[in-house]
């Protein structure tokens, strides 16, 4: 099989079909389809929500097992103050959060939560049971709502990470990006992206 360029001809007999030669460098799917974590528990749920999503026509399920796979990174806490927040205007449903759920001591009246999250500290248990809510497991809301019916899903701030505030190229206009510098003063680096000698000019 001569290759023509980015073409090659397959003969069969007296038939001849013509391909195209996909140059597969740099194809590659970064979405992640099972989880990096080697957690059983997290293993489990992932098989559990896997068959849910598959078998049930709820977007929900879909949701939980995509943020079952995620990074802890992504996975950002949530506190009861903000749940409770979210929360105010349903009081019948149950919040889910993909991650960890947190106390919050400035919170000093909590009122009563159904929670189902993946992690919850003990601080946040305890007030949330003496407050007269509910604190439940991943696979217990699984039982209990397989469609996801009567659920709010709730995730952390992402972009709260310090990491994130430096991702760009700082000294851009309007980007907004914070720069790599000790502290700021007379005696740290000044005007960076607007001269040459303070790292790049644009």
């Amino acid at each position: 099989v001569p290759l023509l360029g980015h073409f090659f001809v397959v003969t069969v007999g007296d038939i001849v079909t013509m391909g195209i030669d996909f140059d597969h460098r740099h194809v590659r799917k970064a979405k992640r389809t099972s989880p990096a974590s080697e957690d059983p528990y997290i293993r489990l749920l992932v098989k559990l929500y896997r068959f849910l999503a598959r078998r049930t026509n709820s977007p929900f399920n879909k949701v939980v097992l995509k943020r079952l796979f995620l990074a802890r990174s992504k996975k950002q806490p949530l506190s009861v103050s903000k749940i409770a927040r979210q929360m105010a205007g349903t009081p019948d449903k149950t919040a889910v959060v993909i991650g960890t759920v947190t106390d919050d001591i400035r919170m000093l009246d909590l009122p009563k939560l159904s929670i189902c999250a993946l992690r919850i500290t003990e601080g946040a248990r305890a007030r949330v049971l003496k407050a007269g809510g509910e604190v439940l497991t991943v696979d217990q809301l699984a039982l209990r709502a397989p469609t996801g019916k009567n659920t709010v899903l709730l995730q952390g701030p992402r972009k709260a990470r310090e990491a994130q505030k430096h991702f760009g190229a700082a000294g851009t206009r309007g980007g907004g990006v914070k720069p790599f510098v000790r502290s700021k003063g007379r005696k740290f680096e000044k005007a960076r992206g607007r001269r040459s000698s303070r790292g790049f000019k644009n």
